[in-house]
């Protein structure tokens, strides 16, 4: 004898897939590629974990002690091509990028003021392509 099913007092709840950190996943990539391709950056070179989600106290004590909205994701600090450094704002690769927001853009804006080259990459290869062809230019001396 077949018994009847008994009646759901609540609906099964649905769960939600993880989202997939691909910003992250591609930046990781590029620093392995950096250490492969350029021991000397990849000595130099380093993430500003600005991003994230943070619980609000948390969040409240970093911006006082000195984070920032807007700071680029790398910072490869070596002279090259009269530049000071190159700041990188680390997008992932379409269709997966994000926009660049105002203070992302001013930020950059205010670092190109200051003589250093700041630009966006979208991707792995795009960042490993810019980090190579500033690399490439001559080192920036200092007058003495």
């Amino acid at each position: 004898m077949i018994k009847p099913a008994k009646p759901r007092l609540f609906a099964a709840k649905k769960t939600r897939t993880k989202p997939i950190d691909r910003e992250g996943l591609e930046q990781a990539s590029l620093m392995r590629e950096v250490a492969l391709r350029y021991p000397a950056a990849a000595k130099l070179i380093y993430h500003v974990p600005n991003g994230g989600h943070r619980h609000k106290l948390v969040a409240m004590k970093l911006k006082e002690q000195g984070v920032k909205a807007g700071v680029p994701d790398l910072v490869l600090p070596m002279a090259r091509g009269g530049h000071f450094g190159l700041y990188i704002e680390f997008k992932a690769k379409p269709p997966f990028d994000a926009a660049v927001s105002p203070s992302q853009d001013a930020y950059l804006q205010a670092l190109l003021d200051q003589g250093y080259l700041a630009i966006v990459c979208r991707g792995a290869i795009d960042a490993l392509e810019a980090i190579r062809a500033y690399l490439l230019q001559p080192q920036t001396k200092v007058a003495a």
